[in-house]
């Protein structure tokens, strides 16, 4: 059952909408344009602005909302339980799963680390992976990615586990692949529905997965995570290095207020 939509709510939906409304097509910024590890010019004052109030309206519209909601998402049909990530309204998720869709991933163990609704890991199961690993920190978040799984057919490939980034499995090298869509903005999260938000000061709560992710790659595995242009990429850049990580920038989509990047990460 779908709960009546208050107007404040139909408010933030609208102003998310029409963000991802105005989706440029993919596009090839400067070569320097979004490099981790460089230092760049901290954001105006009105960006800051701006993305406040993105995300007030996000937590407390979208984030908080009470009751289960259905939906389809990038051709799955995904119940949503509260607290969990919104695979529609944040452009994100489908970004991130038409990239998954284009990798041949044919017998690979694959890993998706912080799966929210589990849309990257059933993209990754409709690539062919043999095995997928859906982690994420809300128990929600993993008892909604097992019912999605079953629901679009790849309940046999597709496993969640509640985890704290991958803290939960053992160190080895599991899997070929690792997908990640982790909160990329520093704050301190209020709760665990803002956890897909905030990554806490200086990116405290995700500063440990690229070390995970390294200890649990194959030689020649590879991972991909997805950044905004107003993340801290010096930081994440730094972060990355130190755990062993070349990193290039393998896509990027703008819309209205950021520009979306999803980085291939190869052990060096």
């Amino acid at each position: 059952m779908t709960l009546p939509v208050s107007k404040a709510s139909a408010s933030a939906e609208t102003i998310l909408l029409a963000e991802n409304d105005i989706v440029g097509r993919q596009s090839e910024p400067r070569q320097d344009s979004y490099s981790l590890g460089r230092e760049r010019a901290s954001p105006s004052v009105f960006r800051r602005f701006l993305r406040g109030a993105v995300h007030f309206l996000a937590y407390n519209f979208i984030l908080k909302r009470g009751g289960t909601r259905t939906m389809s998402a990038a051709g799955f049909h995904l119940a949503l339980r509260p607290t969990v990530f919104h695979p529609k309204l944040f452009l994100t998720s489908e970004f991130f799963a038409d990239f998954i869709a284009k990798l041949d991933l044919s017998g690979k163990r694959v890993a998706d680390v912080g799966t929210g609704s589990g849309i990257l890991a059933l993209a990754a199961a409709r690539a062919g992976a043999r095995q997928v690993i859906a982690l994420d920190i809300n128990p929600a978040a993993a008892e909604a990615t097992t019912g999605n799984a079953r629901a679009n057919g790849f309940g046999e490939r597709v496993s969640a586990v509640c985890s704290n980034l991958m803290s939960a499995l053992p160190a080895g090298p599991l899997f070929d692949v690792i997908v990640s869509n982790p909160p990329f903005f520093p704050g301190e999260p209020r709760d665990i529905a803002d956890r897909a938000w905030c990554a806490g000061p200086g990116y405290r709560d995700i500063a440990l997965l690229f070390e995970q992710a390294r200890q649990r790659l194959t030689p020649t595995g590879r991972m991909y995570v997805l950044f905004s242009s107003d993340s801290d990429l010096y930081l994440l850049g730094r972060l990355i290095a130190k755990a062993g990580f070349r990193a290039r920038r393998i896509a990027d989509r703008s819309i209205l207020i950021e520009a979306l990047i999803i980085y291939e990460l190869r052990p060096e």
